[in-house]
């Protein structure tokens, strides 16, 4: 099974420089283990069971709110059974289209 959850996380009330405060959370994260990607508007993260993706999601939320008022989080789940490795695949088969043009 591959449970892909794509998230942001934006803490409020801190002025408009946040990538300090972002990067707590793509630390915990990258700490994870699991795969991840972060870009500028999302981190996706992959795992092998919704807990195991949000408990992750979670604590990253958590290192934001530590040093925020409050935290904005946006969250897009992909929960599919029989697949692996969904965060390179999925970008592998647009890729191959791509090709043919």
């Amino acid at each position: 099974m591959s449970v892909l959850v794509a998230f942001s996380v934006t803490p409020l009330g801190v002025g408009e420089g946040v990538g300090e405060i972002v990067a707590e959370a793509v630390r915990v994260v990258r700490a994870s283990g699991l795969p991840n990607k972060t870009d500028s508007m999302f981190t996706v993260i992959e795992g092998d069971s919704w807990d195991e993706v949000m408990s992750v999601v979670q604590r990253a939320v958590g290192a934001v709110a530590a040093r925020a008022p409050r935290v904005s989080t946006v969250i897009k789940a992909d929960w599919r059974t029989g697949v692996n490795d969904a965060m390179t695949r999925k970008v592998e088969s647009v890729e191959r289209y791509l090709a043919d043009d």
